[in-house]
């Protein structure tokens, strides 16, 4: 008669460890759909802005970007893909004609972003220096990776430096300074040819990016899905 009663008691406990697990299964896929829609909704959202956005970038530099040697990718990203227009070859100095295209084209770029469709909608403006794989002959690759690290800095700070200070973008230096950044991204997001081959010319370009605040939620929704688990 004990061993029913013990058997009947093990069985209620199994029983009970089943609610439970039952339980905080329903309680994580609630939570796991929640986040999914969560994210849906976060994704729409940053669709239809960088949409938008490219297209009011569209109608504003149509005219300009052949002219400029630059492109405007599907997220908004603008494209300076001209080297030898840039900057001179392994400095950080801006060249003149990048000077005057950058005199032209940044006032307009903030007053696009700063307008009320985007302002409150933006993160971040990156301004993104990169390099080819390509520095000095004998050089390692790890030597060749920070030789181009320094060197996409300082070119992307070369860039930050001098539109941060023109005198036609001074009513939106406040806001400016809340958003701006200036990233050397070294060869790690080198561009190739059809071959698999990396273009060097178009590998050494300065790129304007956004992120929205709708990326930024997207990291933290995942950030914080990945430390439940």
């Amino acid at each position: 008669m004990r061993t029913n009663k013990e058997w009947m008691s093990i069985s209620d406990m199994m029983a009970g460890l089943m609610m439970v697990f039952m339980f905080v299964a329903i309680v994580f896929m609630v939570s796991t759909e929640r986040e999914k829609a969560a994210m849906r909704e976060i994704a729409l959202t940053y669709e239809r802005s960088k949409t938008a956005l490219r297209q009011q970038l569209e109608d504003e530099f149509k005219n300009d970007l052949e002219r400029w040697g630059a492109e405007i990718l599907d997220d908004a990203t603008i494209r300076f893909k001209e080297p030898d227009v840039l900057f001179a070859r392994s400095s950080a100095r801006i060249n003149d004609d990048f000077r005057a295209i950058l005199d032209d084209f940044f006032p307009r770029y903030v007053a696009v972003l700063s307008s009320p469709q985007f302002k409150s909608e933006i993160d971040e403006l990156r301004i993104e220096g990169h390099t080819s794989s390509i520095w000095r002959q004998k050089s390692t690759p790890e030597q060749a990776y920070l030789e181009n690290a320094r060197l996409s800095q300082d070119r992307s700070l070369s860039v930050l430096n001098y539109v941060y200070l023109l005198p036609a973008i001074e009513a939106e230096r406040g806001w400016l300074t809340e958003v701006i950044r200036a990233n050397g991204v070294s060869y790690a997001k080198r561009l190739f040819d059809d071959r698999g081959i990396e273009d060097l010319a178009r590998s050494r370009r300065v790129e304007f990016r956004v992120v929205t605040k709708a990326e930024e939620k997207i990291y933290t929704i995942l950030e914080a899905a990945n430390g439940e688990q």
